[in-house]
């Protein structure tokens, strides 16, 4: 293939094994006149197990703002530059949107290099349909955003599709049985085409107890894919679920009403949420006023 002068290419590099580079991207990463990459370091293993002697330069969160200026210039005056991220496809959950984004505004081309991508590895073995599905990177660290976004999440009928780090797989799995439930099913890979790579599909409880059984299973990345609420869900609030929210809806709004409803009962949050704003409005006095 030809590489074509003042052209950012946009690669997509192994997630685990070095082996699974395509042949575009590799005749894309030895053709250009410069790579920006997450991280040098980790990039050089690769360009080097490959016998690529390109220069490469840091494009993190950190210095995006300031390195993507220079970039541009470098892209006008004709170089051919290569965008990557430490593993996988950049920009989902990675650094490198601010520059694709110049890039476009400067009228320069970008051209994407497709390849490995964690979410679609994760998606194809997990066995849930995933002709839609949400993607929602990494959630909040702390505890309490955490667990606010995902209770977000529980009227989704899509399977939802994580990243999570080693020190945090714990917490966001105990946080995922207690909001959605330990019967929900689930799915983590761990190490995804590496040399330790784990694999287990199971309701989320189960999972959990998985988890705990060795140590060592919290080490590595995840990717967590949780299925959509069942369409069972769908069905009437029943009379103790009425009970539920009315009692809640004297001290609080529908909205967290049906928040703390869902942790009560298991019911999705969605219908919990309608019925509960349809009982403050039949009862104005309610809804923590």
């Amino acid at each position: 293939m030809s590489i074509e002068a003042g052209t950012l290419y946009v690669v997509a590099t192994p997630i685990g094994n070095l082996a699974d580079l395509s042949q575009r991207a590799l005749q894309t990463l030895a053709g250009v006149a410069l790579i920006a990459a997450e991280d040098t370091r980790h990039t050089g293993v690769l360009l080097r197990n490959h016998g690529i002697r390109i220069p490469a330069t840091a494009l993190h969160e950190h210095n995006e703002h300031q390195a993507v200026p220079r970039l541009i210039e470098r892209l006008r005056a004709g170089d051919s530059v290569a965008l990557v991220s430490d593993a996988g496809t950049p920009l989902l959950s990675d650094p490198g949107a601010h520059l694709v984004a110049q890039a476009h505004a400067a009228r320069l081309r970008v051209v994407p290099i497709p390849g490995p991508s964690a979410v679609v590895a994760a998606l194809s073995v997990a066995g849930f349909p995933a002709d839609r599905f949400v993607f929602e990177g990494f959630l909040p660290p702390r505890a309490g955003a955490r667990r606010g976004r995902l209770q977000e999440l529980t009227g989704e009928d899509r399977p939802i599709v994580l990243y999570e780090a080693p020190h945090r797989i714990r917490e966001t799995l105990g946080d995922l049985v207690s909001i959605f439930g330990a019967d929900r099913d689930g799915f983590l890979a761990r190490e995804l085409t590496k040399v330790f790579e784990e694999l287990r599909r199971a309701p989320l409880g189960t999972l959990a107890q998985w988890l705990a059984e060795r140590a060592e299973r919290e080490r590595g990345e995840y990717v967590v894919v949780v299925a959509g609420k069942p369409a069972t869900e769908d069905r009437e609030v029943g009379p103790e679920e009425e009970r539920v929210l009315r009692v809640l809806l004297e001290e609080v709004p529908p909205s967290t009403a049906a928040a703390l409803a869902a942790r009560i009962t298991g019911r999705g949050r969605r219908a919990l949420y309608a019925r509960a704003l349809a009982m403050a409005r039949e009862s104005p006095s309610t809804g923590g006023a």
